[in-house]
Parts: structure tokens; sequence; C-alpha cells
């Protein structure tokens, strides 16, 4: 449990650190990163995936897909980052 609270800790401090230098930043053809996308983003990665895409008004089956997808543990990653950009449209039929 104190490993558990530690290593969150220590994700968020890094997070905290790194991510407001981006955060009005532009990034070609994915989107645009804001603080909106930034808090998706955390969504999608801590509380489940799928959120962060609903948040930022993606399409109902991307939504579907990414919430269904994140049962995996590696595609709350994903997830994360496609919201983190802010990406529109996607790999799988536009839905991932």
């Amino acid at each position: 449990m104190t490993k558990k609270i530690l290593i969150l800790s220590l994700i968020f401090l890094l997070s905290g650190i790194m991510l407001p230098a981006c955060a009005e930043r532009t990034v070609g053809q994915r989107g645009r990163i804001s603080g909106l996308s930034v808090g998706a983003a955390a969504l999608s990665l801590i509380v489940w995936p799928g959120i962060g895409q609903l948040v930022l008004d993606n399409p109902y089956d991307k939504n579907c897909t990414h919430a269904l997808l994140g049962l995996t543990g590696v595609f709350r990653l994903w997830s994360a980052y496609d919201a983190f950009v802010d990406r529109r449209g996607g790999v799988w039929h536009n839905r991932i």
C-alpha cells in the first residue's frame, strides 16, 4: 500500500513538472494540447479509458471503443495519449 502511494505521488509530481510547460503548445495535425486535454488524459489514465474522450466530445463510437478496450491495462496509456493531444479520428475505422 505504501509503495503504491509513493509511486502515484512520484507520477503526479513528474506530471506536474512536465505538463504545464507544454499545456498550450500546438501539436501538428493531431490537435491542440490544452488544460482540458491534460485533464481528460488524467481521467483516461487514472479513472477509466473513454472518459477522457467523452470530456473532449469525441464521437460515441470512439468513447465506447476506448471504454471496452480499457479492460486491457496497456490501452490506458494509449487512451491517455489520445486525450492529451486531443486527437480526432482514429486507426480502427476512426474509433481508436
